[in-house]
């Protein structure tokens, strides 16, 4: 069976693909001629794992890591590179690019760096010395982001129920790991606002082709986190289908794992992991014995996932391995 101490055995991988600036896909916006830097020249602190967003969420799954599973990990080595990357110079250089770019990472690179603020911030109040310096190095790009959020919620007419990067209830679920009450009553009302009338989710389009994200467990699982229980139980009733079709209850299929898209699917079924084991406690006896067999299915399928190091899964799947078992 796998647990986050399984996972951890793979934290080496993680350890080095947070240290590894190329290939990189920077995803810069130039406004002229000049305007080109490097990954570690524009993002001291987040260069690696491809993109940024990556990189956040790689950082985030060490810290996890080496919080909860300390004596599973290579904890000294670990914390060096995180001594080194969440320094006050590199987040402010963060911050600044983030100002300059106002649009950049919205919202999935957003809601990871909340997430990875949050966890900080938590972890600190424990009083562990590292955790409490890492968490005030990176509150100036939670606060920022937390604030940029904030703006841009209410100008949000419709939201994105995409299995990928666009998804907004995905990235409100790791925005409500920062400690904030504006934040939270913020997100709370957008998840309501967008969610609270969705009837009957249509669960047999998914998986597409790029999936890594579940829409239809990305929604239910916010949903959990903002709703009271007896909130919840009459929007489930309306929100789940009335049966789930086994293209939905089965693992998808990752038939070229070197293929950078179709690889992607070995996230969805880590994030199903999660939903699952998010929304066992929430569903009737009928629906947790369909749930718990196909929790089985999608946990055999993550020690799949988790074996393939190909780089272009190598970069962030550890992240989703964290999120699934944590």
């Amino acid at each position: 069976m796998t647990t986050l101490r399984t996972v951890a055995g793979g934290a080496a991988r993680l350890l080095a693909a947070v240290q590894q600036e190329y290939p990189n896909a920077s995803r810069h916006v130039m406004q002229d001629a000049s305007d080109h830097v490097t990954p570690r020249q524009a993002h001291p602190a987040f260069f690696s794992c491809f993109d940024w967003h990556s990189a956040i969420e790689m950082h985030w799954a060490l810290i996890v890591l080496l919080r909860f599973q300390p004596d599973d990990v290579p904890a000294d080595e670990i914390r060096a590179v995180i001594d080194s990357h969440l320094t006050p110079e590199a987040i402010a250089a963060e911050v600044k690019y983030l100002e300059t770019h106002p649009d950049w990472e919205r919202p999935y690179g957003w809601g990871w760096g909340l997430q990875l603020a949050g966890e900080l911030e938590d972890w600190a109040a424990t009083g562990d010395p590292d955790a409490v310096r890492w968490a005030h190095a990176v509150r100036p790009l939670a606060r920022h982001l937390s604030a940029a959020l904030l703006g841009w919620l209410p100008r949000l007419r419709y939201p994105d129920r995409s299995g990928t990067h666009g998804n907004t209830a995905f990235s409100l679920g790791r925005a409500l790991a920062w400690p904030d009450a504006g934040a939270r009553q913020a997100i709370d009302k957008a998840a309501r606002q967008y969610f609270d009338g969705d009837t009957d989710f249509p669960v047999r389009y998914e998986p597409s082709g790029s999936d890594f994200l579940s829409p239809f467990y990305s929604e239910a699982v916010l949903m959990a986190e903002v709703l009271d229980a007896d909130e919840f139980g009459p929007w489930w009733a309306r929100f789940s289908p009335a049966e789930f079709p086994e293209s939905f209850l089965t693992p998808a299929i990752v038939s070229d794992p070197r293929d950078g898209q179709g690889v992607h699917l070995h996230g969805l079924n880590l994030h199903r992991v999660r939903g699952l084991r998010r929304l066992l406690p929430h569903v009737n006896a009928a629906q947790r014995r369909v749930f718990e067999v196909s929790l089985r299915a999608h946990e055999a399928a993550a020690e799949e996932a988790m074996a393939d190091d190909a780089w272009v899964a190598e970069h962030w799947l550890g992240a989703f391995a964290v999120l699934a078992f944590r």
